[in-house]
């Protein structure tokens, strides 16, 4: 089995897009290149990183158009500088 192992100080987000059509109200199709593309990715791998604030599981926001796409196997990921990840989704309880 294969995997990518991110170096440098690396994060890679996997960004699948779903293939399913997209069409408007009206029936028009939206190609992919047409939209926008989303800003929130899970992580599956890291490089090794010093006091790293994410872990492999995490679901991040990261900057706009940063980065490196890559299709490994099957699958579309994106190699981002964990100093391009700006957030991280948490779970909280509601008050």
């Amino acid at each position: 089995m294969k995997e990518l192992q991110p170096l440098n100080q690396n994060v890679i987000l996997d960004i699948t897009d779903d293939k399913k059509e997209q069409t408007t109200a009206a029936g028009i199709i939206i190609p992919d290149s047409a939209k926008e593309k989303p800003l929130f990715a899970k992580i599956v791998s890291l490089s090794n990183i010093e006091n790293c604030e994410v872990a492999i599981g995490d679901t991040v926001f990261y900057k706009q158009f940063t980065g490196t796409e890559i299709e490994f196997e099957g699958k579309k990921y994106l190699t981002v500088p964990y100093a391009e990840l700006l957030a991280k989704v948490v779970d909280t309880d509601e008050i």
